[in-house]
């Protein structure tokens, strides 16, 4: 009888045990439920905090429309007036005179009376010599060519010309240049004939063939007292310089 209740007794003991492990099991699941549910709305000490979300970029605002244009548009980079409008013209300048024709085309001209003016000088060094200067007073240039055809008093002819003093180019004058040229009027050692002295002389212009006259004459003054001059009379031809004539 005794055991029986002894075999009962641990039976009994067996069963209480197998439910309480059972329910400590589902205790124990229970738990670990709670926590996950815990887990998945906290955030652990040792879990790093989440990173936010960037925000999302705002719209960038549309520009705006150009307001209507009142004028012309400006160019791309031009650069901003600082003057009167771009519209602006200057006034128109008045036409200007028109010039004589020997000023306004240019062109060389023969050397003569009307367009210069002749001046006879003595020398005293070469003795017995006359020097001519002819001044450019025209307005355009002119051509001195070959030698002056000189005249004293009633003379009939012109004196011969040296030929040694011939230059290299024909003489041009600028207006108000001066061309030369030297009048050997009598030999040095009274050697020539026919020696007079004469009060007036008249010089006159050859053109490009050298063997007429051109234009005007013209007629220097002399000395009162007048020239002594004699068959030796020669002339040179016309230079550039007063050194060149002085020496032919």
């Amino acid at each position: 009888m005794l055991g029986i209740r002894t075999a009962r007794t641990s039976r009994t003991r067996l069963l209480a045990a197998v439910a309480t492990a059972a329910l400590a099991a589902l205790t124990l699941t229970a738990c670990n439920d709670d926590a996950g549910d815990a887990g998945g709305k906290g955030t652990s000490a040792n879990s790093p905090a989440p990173t936010a979300p960037p925000a999302a970029s705002a719209p960038a605002p549309a520009a705006p429309a150009p307001a209507p244009a009142t004028g012309a548009p400006a160019a791309t980079g031009a650069p901003a007036q600082t003057g009167s409008p771009a519209s602006a013209k200057p006034s128109a300048k008045a036409p200007a005179a028109p010039k004589p024709p020997s000023l306004a085309d240019g062109k060389a001209v023969t050397c003569e009376g009307s367009v210069t003016k002749t001046v006879a000088a003595p020398l005293t060094r070469p003795v017995n010599h006359l020097l001519l200067t002819v001044t450019n007073t025209g307005s355009a240039p002119c051509y001195l060519y070959g030698y002056p055809a000189v005249r004293f008093g009633e003379a009939q002819s012109v004196p011969p010309v040296i030929e040694d003093s011939k230059p290299q180019a024909v003489v041009t004058l600028k207006p108000g240049e001066s061309g030369y040229a030297s009048v050997n009027l009598s030999a040095t050692d009274g050697s020539g004939g026919h020696g007079r002295t004469e009060t007036s002389l008249a010089v006159y212009f050859h053109g490009p063939s050298g063997n007429e006259s051109v234009g005007a004459g013209s007629n220097p003054s002399l000395p009162a007292k007048g020239l002594y001059i004699d068959d030796s009379l020669k002339v040179s031809y016309w230079q550039q310089s007063m050194d060149d004539a002085v020496t032919s």
